[in-house]
């Protein structure tokens, strides 16, 4: 009875309409609001003419180079209007211009003679404090759409940004971007296929219900939380709060890019190094397996030398087989994972352990790369405390 209600308790958690698909996933090129305010002889005139005053405008933008309108034009794969007034000789509109990558981006991408520089793929979870709650993809909320809607074609920053339903919801919390464990890290942005994560904060002050809505606003990066600055914008009305988001989320992204060009903006090495071996610990491992080698060899010549008579053998000692075996244990937090990985990995003969089923407050699973048998794996976690149960190709170990 309580394993059904502790599955009918995660469906709960997970199920509902929560989740927001990125809107702009084009690779294409689009420079939004521009306004133009052009006279002609003829309604249709104008229009002409504010449209290509609107190329102009965007390709200026991007960073393109100076080229002629017709060459322009032939980047445009179509003009997005955004709001329009036709007068009988006037034109007046804000208009968006969405350029054809395949055909512009190798002019864009080295404007000036200078290549545009692009980060990592980095992991977005926008975390938004309202009310005194925090939330992330509980709900859909304002933030989270705001980020959603954003159109990154131009941004120098690699965004991957989760949709927020099914799981997404129960991994990517508020309460994740605190937590400074790289293993846990390592294992999320690894699930992501990124390298590092982006958290952009919003904090919104409603100052009656209806009435001005101000909103701080703080550009973060990485495990560490590292903050790249913050700024403050006001919504008069709550009507006016998409528009304030929206203008917060080009703020945020403007802060992340000149971070990128300063060289700030580099991937953590440290949660690419989770599935592998520490270079220190695997130096020294290294060094005591040379010294072992070498303490051997003058054993072995001091035998030969004090008992002629003895044959040496001409066959050397094979090297150990490497073998993968699957460990399960107990972790009931981040701090626990980290314990059981650092012993696991500090064995004698481990040569990788990474996990390969995160199940936190449950059962989780590694695999160990160990330059030896199951058996010689068990003595040797025996050996350093650990309990060892053996099932097949597989180890439970406990303290």
């Amino acid at each position: 009875m309580l394993a059904v209600a502790g599955i009918a308790r995660l469906v709960a958690q997970i199920e509902g309409d929560r989740g927001i698909n990125p809107v702009a996933t084009s690779h294409d090129i689009e420079i939004s609001g521009i306004e133009v305010n052009v006279a002609g002889k003829t309604a249709e005139e104008a229009r002409q003419a504010g449209w290509a005053e609107a190329r102009r405008k965007a390709w200026e933008q991007a960073g393109g180079p100076k080229i002629s309108d017709d060459q322009i034009e032939s980047f445009v794969a179509s003009i997005v209007v955004e709001r329009e007034q036709i007068g009988p000789r006037r034109y007046i509109a804000t208009l968006g211009v969405i350029f054809d990558r395949a055909r512009a981006g190798q002019f864009l991408s080295a404007a000036d003679g200078v290549a545009a520089r692009h980060s990592a793929p980095m992991l977005t979870i926008p975390v938004l404090y309202s009310g005194g709650v925090a939330q992330v993809y509980e709900v859909r909320g304002p933030w989270q759409a705001a980020w959603a809607q954003y159109k990154a074609a131009t941004s120098g920053i690699d965004y991957v940004r989760p949709s927020g339903s099914g799981g997404d919801s129960l991994l990517l919390t508020a309460g994740q971007t605190t937590r400074r464990s790289r293993a846990w890290w390592g294992n999320i942005v690894g699930q992501f296929e990124a390298s590092d994560v982006l958290v952009p904060v919003a904090r919104l002050e409603r100052q009656w219900p209806g009435g001005p809505v101000r909103g701080t606003f703080t550009a973060r990066y990485g495990p560490d939380s590292t903050s790249l600055g913050s700024f403050t914008l006001t919504a008069n009305k709550e009507a006016d709060l998409p528009v304030m988001l929206a203008n917060a989320v080009k703020r945020i992204d403007a802060m992340y890019n000149e971070a990128l060009a300063r060289g700030d903006l580099k991937p953590d090495q440290t949660l690419r190094q989770q599935n592998e071996l520490d270079p220190a610990l695997a130096a020294i491992i290294a060094a005591a397996a040379r010294m072992e080698a070498g303490n051997a060899s003058a054993a072995s010549t001091t035998t030969t030398t004090a008992t002629p008579s003895a044959t040496p053998s001409a066959t050397p000692t094979p090297e150990a087989k490497i073998s993968s075996i699957t460990v399960q244990f107990a972790s009931p937090d981040a701090k626990a994972l980290d314990a059981v990985l650092s012993s696991v990995r500090s064995v004698p003969g481990v040569r990788g352990a990474s996990t390969s089923s995160l199940a936190m407050g449950g059962t989780s699973v590694m695999r160990v790369t160990f330059a030896g048998s199951i058996d010689e794996l068990r003595d040797a976690l025996r050996a350093r405390g650990w309990s060892v149960s053996a099932g097949g190709n597989a180890l439970s170990i406990r303290r």
